[in-house]
């Protein structure tokens, strides 16, 4: 394929020949239900996933958290099958299952060989469609989250990325926790949740993807079955819910410099600025500046802090992104005495991607890690599978990996220059977890940039 290909949402099929000679298919179906496979010839197994674009970001202050308190309950039976069924419909053919809740949506998913993906289908149909949400198993649940957001709380690089969101992305939505607080999940009801669950996870909401050994026809019948089976009214016509809007959001920093006292061995620092969204055309631009930075052993950031002055194991950057804002951080562990130089330094190297740039060298082995690791990556279903979720729910777009390849040729060391010098001038946050008092960074947070 030449370029990426849209994804309208009033197109009711689409076929495309993506690279490596596997086959994508898109159904929209009358209902609103998405469905979309992806084909890999020689494939003995599948991943499918069933996504709802709901996350952490869209819950009302009352009921933060209670999108991954859903994503639990979704596990513990349906009028059809105990939690215990469902585990066994699993375990008894060598399958893994499991879900995720992340801020713009979540995705409940399965890998199985290519023999049972029917009944991964139908399991998954009647966990997404039918869950009891049983006001006893409420409450055991709800114990359940307080020990993993305790579990959480015990380890600082989970602490240390949650104040560094916040810190950085201030009131806007994805700067939440994504499965709330003990607070807010103690104050959880049944009543709310079920409302959140049916408001939610409705046919126009469903978006169903499938990688590897999948036939799209068969699947679409599959898919048929286990929905009307269900009680879902598939004939009764109704458009997909619109994608989120890519405009641009509103970022106001939160803090710029939040420290966590613990009495641990190490200080873990994140420092960063509010990034680029997914549907910025310069995200290739945002990979490779990454991959310079901090994304590998030859990075700069592991060479200086690590390698040239052994002042951190885990040294490291990363640029997540989203709908209408994106992030980018940098990372070190180091001990709390070294902190406020390893600040420096991160911040030093950050900055003279804009002030130096960088060069062709640099250039050719991001890309070549780039376009490696994005090789490899797909040899797994499951990445497979999220990349056709991803292109459906958030970018509106499918591009195969040649595409992605050709967008990654073009990036040039001034593309990479120019996106350093934009981010470099936005408002730095640090969050700080350990044996440090916030004095260590004086200087460092809002210090005018310079040459």
């Amino acid at each position: 394929m030449t370029g990426a290909v849209p994804l309208p949402l009033d197109l009711a099929e689409l076929s495309i020949d993506s690279s490596g000679d596997s086959l994508v298919r898109r159904s929209v179906l009358p209902s609103g239900v998405r469905i979309l496979t992806e084909h890999v010839p020689g494939a003995r197994s599948a991943t499918v996933g069933y996504w709802v674009a709901v996350g952490s970001r869209d819950e009302l202050p009352q009921t933060f958290g209670s999108t991954h308190f859903l994503e639990h309950l979704l596990f513990k039976g349906t009028a059809a099958r105990s939690a215990l069924d469902i585990a066994v419909s699993f375990d008894a053919v060598g399958g893994e299952h499991n879900a995720m809740t992340a801020k713009e949506y979540t995705c409940y998913y399965a890998k199985v060989q290519d023999r049972d993906l029917p009944m991964a289908v139908e399991v998954l149909s009647d966990m997404v469609t039918s869950s009891l949400i049983d006001a006893e198993e409420f409450e055991t649940e709800r114990d359940v989250i307080l020990e993993e957001l305790a579990m959480a709380d015990d380890d600082p690089s989970d602490v240390t990325s949650e104040r560094f969101f916040e810190a950085v992305l201030g009131d806007h939505p994805l700067g939440r926790p994504i499965g709330g607080s003990p607070e807010t999940i103690r104050a959880a009801t049944r009543d709310s949740v079920w409302n959140h669950y049916r408001a939610n996870y409705r046919a126009r909401d469903l978006v169903i993807t499938v990688a590897g050994a999948v036939d799209h026809d068969e699947l679409v019948t599959s898919v048929q079955r286990a929905l009307t089976a269900a009680g879902w009214h598939l004939e009764t016509e109704e458009a997909p819910v619109p994608r989120r809007d890519a405009t641009l959001g509103v970022i106001q920093r939160g803090s710029p410099l939040v420290v966590v006292q613990r009495p641990i061995e190490q200080a873990n620092i994140l420092m960063g600025v509010s990034g680029i969204p997914a549907s910025d055309d310069r995200r290739s631009t945002m990979a490779v500046l990454n991959s310079i930075l901090g994304g590998g052993m030859s990075s700069r950031l592991f060479q200086e802090i690590r390698e040239k002055r052994g002042l951190a194991y885990s040294v490291y950057s990363f640029s997540p992104s989203y709908s209408d804002a994106g992030v980018f951080g940098l990372y070190a562990g180091c001990s709390p005495a070294k902190a406020g130089q390893v600040a420096e330094l991160l911040l030093g190297e950050f900055r003279r991607l804009g002030t130096g740039g960088v060069t062709d060298d640099e250039m050719r082995r991001a890309v070549g890690q780039l376009s490696g690791a994005s090789a490899l990556a797909l040899e797994d279903s499951d990445t497979r599978m999220s990349r056709l979720g991803r292109s459906e729910i958030t970018l509106g777009e499918y591009a195969d990996l040649d595409e992605s390849l050709r967008r990654l040729a073009l990036v040039t060391p001034d593309d990479v220059r120019e996106l350093a010098v934009e981010l470099a001038a936005r408002p730095l946050s640090i969050a700080a977890v350990g044996s440090v008092e916030a004095s260590v960074f004086d200087g460092i947070v809002d210090q005018p940039q310079s040459d």
